[in-house]
C-alpha cells in the first residue's frame, strides 16, 4: 500500500495504519469509545496493536461473533486475543468446523 493511501493514526504509544477510504477516526480528547459518530463503530486500538486483529477480518472471526451473538464493539482487547488464539489453534489442528463441536456446550 502506498504511503499516501494510508492514514497513520496515533493513539497512545502506537500507530495504526488505515486506508484513507475507511475514514478512520479516534475520539477527541473529551470523548470516549462510546461516542462514535453515526455510521461508525468503536474499536480499541489494542485490537490492532496487541490483539492481532486486522481488517478486513477473517470469516472465522465473523462466524464466532455471529455464533455467540456479539457485536465486535462488545469485545475487550483480551477477548479479541482469545478469539484469535482459538482461530490459530483451529487452523493448526485443521478443524474445518470448530463451531459444530461447540454446539453441545451452548444449547
Amino acid at each position: 500500500m502506498a504511503e499516501e493511501e494510508v492514514v497513520l493514526v496515533e493513539e497512545g504509544a502506537g500507530l495504526v495504519p488505515f486506508p484513507v477510504e475507511w475514514d478512520a477516526r479516534y475520539p477527541l480528547q473529551d470523548q470516549t469509545i462510546a461516542d462514535s459518530p453515526p455510521g461508525y463503530i468503536s474499536l480499541f486500538p489494542d485490537f490492532f496493536l496487541d490483539g492481532i486483529f486486522r481488517l478486513p477480518t477473517t470469516t472465522f472471526m465473523v462466524s464466532i461473533l455471529h455464533f455467540y451473538g456479539f457485536h465486535i464493539s462488545q469485545l475487550s482487547p483480551i477477548g479479541m486475543v482469545r478469539i484469535r488464539h482459538f482461530e490459530f489453534i483451529c487452523n493448526l489442528r485443521d478443524w474445518s468446523h470448530p463451531l459444530k463441536s461447540l454446539e453441545p456446550f451452548t444449547s
